[in-house]
């Protein structure tokens, strides 16, 4: 073998060191471009759909909202028994709506939203004497409240009831109409059946009772059996 060829061989490949390695790292890290800073645009088709979606969901809240009314979602209320006619006077099932909407926001607290009551404490309403049986007892507990023990089918309860009627020391202030309304609802709900209260009714024992600024026991309402 001649002198030339041993020398071709001998200058094989030269072995990558350590550093040649680093200095081509940082070459190519020299010539990558700088970060941007800031944000890029919200393409303009999802900014479109954005807001077509909140205009649409605006559009069907203020067209189906109702006022926001819970009446509306009564299953007994009527809604075009409500719109149609000049008339003030409300139908019997809107009268029921107004007496369940007042009764959930105030009595439920109480006598419970299935008008069982609390034992002990508040009576129940559902298949009681005391709200089937005579109105005018009635409309005297709701206008002036009641102190004391009571029995309601075979069962004693002793928690203190509000006054609603506008009467002196009332603690609610319910207007005749509102009495009459929630009345009506609990003696037609829970399977209750008896005649509706009706706001002259209210008007008429209220006056007979003007003077009375305390609420009633059950002895005094006796006589109203």
């Amino acid at each position: 073998m001649s002198a030339d060829q041993n020398n071709n061989l001998s200058s094989g490949p030269e072995v990558a060191s350590d550093e040649s390695i680093q200095q081509v790292h940082s070459d190519l890290a020299s010539k990558q471009p700088e970060p941007e800073q800031g944000y890029k645009l919200m393409p303009l088709f999802l900014l479109g759909f954005i807001s077509t979606m909140i205009f649409v969901t605006c559009v069907y809240v203020v067209h189906y909202r109702a006022d926001f009314s819970p009446m509306v979602y009564d299953e007994r209320f009527d809604p075009k028994a409500a719109a149609g006619g000049a008339s003030k006077e409300l139908t019997p099932e809107q009268v029921i709506a107004a007496g369940k909407k007042a009764y959930q926001q105030v009595c439920a607290t109480c006598h419970q939203v299935n008008g069982q009551g609390v034992a002990g404490a508040y009576p129940p309403l559902a298949s009681s004497e005391w709200v089937v049986g005579n109105e005018e007892r009635l409309v005297r507990i709701l206008l002036h409240g009641m102190n004391g023990p009571m029995e309601v089918a075979g069962k004693t309860y002793n928690g203190a009831m509000p006054a609603f009627g506008k009467v002196p020391g009332g603690g609610y202030n319910w207007n005749e109409e509102k009495i009459s309304q929630v009345l009506t609802y609990i003696r037609q709900e829970w399977a209750n059946k008896a005649e509706p209260i009706t706001k002259a009714k209210v008007v008429e024992i209220l006056s007979k009772e003007a003077a009375r600024a305390k609420p009633w026991t059950a002895a005094e309402l006796d006589p109203f059996k």
